[in-house]
Parts: C-alpha cells; sequence; structure tokens
C-alpha cells in the first residue's frame, strides 16, 4: 500500500478552487449581462407580436433574428453598429428571396444566393462578422419554404426586426456609462501600479524592475482601446437615447480623459524605456518623489470617475508637481541623462493635468520655463 502523495491530497483541493473560479465566472459574467438579455427579450418578444400580430405573419423568424442578432450581447450596441447589421442581414435576405423568386430551389440556387450575399455584404461592411450573419439569414430563406404571405413576407420581418432593435438601443439602453466606467477603473489599475513601480524603481536603482515595467507598460494599449470603444459606444448611445442625455457632459469628460491617458501612457512607455538604458544601482530619489506623487494624483484621478468633486484636488496636487520639473533646481549638476530623466516626465504631467480638465496651454504654463 502505497502512501499518498502530497500532489494527491492537494488535487481535489485544485479541482474544487478551479471549478469554484468557474462557476464564479459564469455567475459574473450573466449578472454583467444582464441588462442586454433583458433588453434582448423585449426586442425579441415586440419584434414577434408586431410581425405576427400587426403584419399578420405567421412564422415571422426574421423579425426574431435580426432583433436578436443586431443587438446581441456585446457591449457594444451602438447605433450605427446595430443598424449596419440589421441591414447587412436585411440585404441577405432580400437578395435570397430575390433568387427564389427568379430561379426557384435547389443546390446551384443556393450557391448562387451564398455567393451573392457574402460578396455584396462584404463590400458593403469592413468588419467580417457581418457577412456571416447576413448569409445565415439568406440561407434560412433559401432552405425553407414560403411562408404565407408571399415570398417578400420575410424581408418585412427582417425591417420590422431591425426597427425593433433599433428602437430598443435608444429607448431601452444598456446602461454604457457602466462599462465604460469599468474600462476606465482597469485602465487605472495598471496605470497606477507602474507608477507605483517606478517609484521604487527610482528609489533603489533597480534596472531588472524598469525592464520589466517597460514590457508591462506596452501592454496597456489594448486596455486603452477597450476604453475608448466603451466611451464612444456610450456617446453614440446617449445622442438617441432621451434617457441618456442628461449623462453627455459625464461622458464628454471621461472622452478627455481617455484621450490624454492615451498620450500618458505612450509618455510613461518613454520615461520607462529611457530608466531602463540608464546606469543601474543608482537610486534617484528627487525623482522618485515625483512619481510618488504622481501615483498618488493617479490614483484620486480614477476615485474621480465617479466622484467628480476630486478633480480640482487632482489638478492642485499635479501643478506642485509640475513646478519643480526643471533639471537645473531638481537634478543639478547631474549627467546630461538625469536632465534628459526629468525632461521626459514633463510631457506626462501635462497629459495628467489635462485629463484632470485643465486646458492644454494652461497646464502648459505650470511647467517651469526652461529656455533660458
Amino acid at each position: 500500500m502505497t502512501d499518498a502523495t502530497p500532489a494527491d491530497d492537494e488535487t481535489p483541493v485544485m479541482l474544487r478552487r478551479r471549478w469554484e473560479a468557474t462557476a464564479r465566472g459564469g455567475v459574473d459574467r450573466t449578472w454583467a449581462s444582464a441588462a442586454a438579455i433583458l433588453q434582448l427579450v423585449v426586442a425579441v418578444t415586440v419584434a414577434y407580436a408586431l410581425a405576427r400580430y400587426v403584419l399578420g405573419h405567421e412564422f415571422p423568424i426574421a423579425a426574431v433574428t435580426v432583433s436578436l442578432s443586431s443587438l446581441g450581447l456585446v457591449l457594444d450596441a451602438r447605433p450605427r453598429r446595430v443598424l449596419e447589421t440589421a441591414i447587412a442581414m436585411t440585404i441577405g435576405i432580400t437578395l435570397s428571396e430575390l433568387i427564389l423568386l427568379a430561379f426557384g430551389q435547389g443546390l446551384w440556387q443556393f450557391a448562387l444566393t451564398m455567393l451573392a450575399v457574402l460578396a455584396v455584404t462584404r463590400a458593403l461592411s469592413p468588419l467580417p462578422g457581418i457577412p456571416i450573419v447576413a448569409a445565415v439569414q439568406a440561407a434560412l430563406v433559401a432552405l425553407t419554404p414560403v411562408p404565407p404571405g408571399g415570398p417578400f413576407t420575410r424581408t418585412a420581418d427582417a425591417v420590422v426586426g431591425g426597427l425593433v432593435g433599433l428602437a430598443c438601443t435608444a429607448l431601452l439602453p444598456r446602461d454604457p456609462r457602466r462599462a465604460a466606467r469599468r474600462e476606465a477603473l482597469k485602465f487605472f489599475a495598471v496605470f497606477n501600479g507602474l507608477t507605483s513601480s517606478l517609484v521604487t524603481v527610482l528609489r533603489l536603482g533597480d534596472q531588472h524592475t524598469a525592464e520589466v515595467v517597460l514590457g508591462r507598460a506596452r501592454e496597456t494599449q489594448g486596455l486603452l482601446d477597450q476604453w475608448k470603444a466603451s466611451i464612444d459606444s456610450a456617446v453614440a448611445i446617449a445622442r438617441i437615447s432621451p434617457f441618456l442625455r442628461k449623462h453627455r457632459g459625464e461622458l464628454a469628460d471621461l472622452q478627455v480623459m481617455q484621450l490624454n491617458l492615451d498620450r500618458g501612457a505612450r509618455n510613461l512607455r518613454v520615461v520607462s524605456r529611457r530608466l531602463a538604458v540608464l546606469p543601474a544601482g543608482r537610486p534617484r530619489p528627487e525623482i522618485a518623489e515625483v512619481f510618488a506623487g504622481l501615483q498618488s494624483a493617479g490614483s484620486m484621478l480614477a476615485q474621480s470617475i465617479d466622484r467628480p468633486e476630486l478633480r480640482p484636488i487632482v489638478r492642485q496636487s499635479l501643478v506642485l508637481i509640475a513646478i519643480t520639473l526643471d533639471p537645473r533646481t531638481l537634478v543639478p549638476d547631474e549627467p546630461v541623462s538625469e536632465a534628459a530623466l526629468v525632461l521626459s516626465i514633463r510631457p506626462l504631467v501635462l497629459d495628467l493635468l489635462g485629463a484632470s480638465g485643465m486646458p492644454a496651454d494652461e497646464a502648459f504654463r505650470t511647467l517651469p520655463d526652461i529656455s533660458q
């Protein structure tokens, strides 16, 4: 009889933890999509009811599928995307019905339908997924019997589904501000972590950590792109939704913040790259204090997403940092490479000031004049 190894004892525990993590992930995904699910249920129900009981169509499948597919579960449910998807599916259904009317059903007719729909919708849309959803709708038309009411009944149903999807985007919008805030906080968690790591690098002169920070800084672009997409979607929905019109100012502030932090992340990479090539083992306490202040300001800027009243405090903190960024006083009698490091921090501070709501010309005036 062999003794149980520690690995054998740990296996059930590890499996249970993995199952619990998977279950939590599923619950979190469902909860995060709850508004989208409810919106979809309302959309397909209304589309079905209009096509079935108002238009009198016995099998309004296209009304349901078009409203369902045009909205989808994706976070980016901006009106333009919903409209483009609905139009592409309606084109697919219409082309399929035209070919069916002209040539009837059969193998070569089906192939012709797929060729025409994929070619036309691909020409009309740069998104690779649009032709596929259009072709799926066209295939349903090509392979099922013509319903009572004539060959273009399904085209009418598709129009109903598209209009209902667009109406639900305006009248029953998912809360796009929540997604924009969530993506913003994801970025800030990484950005503030990077500035905190740079404080350590500067205090200890740790070259290895500087290289690690540079690698992590390069990964922030994906987070910024997701944040931008969520804001663009929120702004587009707020433009047509009467229920979100009052939040346009808040969304505009988030757009300004994202734009400035996009530049700020690039400038943080510049600073990290410069640090990674400077001599190792040399502490830089004066510059470390600058980054400690930037980390504190960045943390407060993240909190200001839900508490805008903090932004004046953030601006004040950043101004106090900006006025110190003169290499002649911050790192006097140091090599040119140290002065260049200080100069590379100045654009980053300007970006953070812009993210806090300060106009660019006013932010620039906070920096010391180094032209003399």
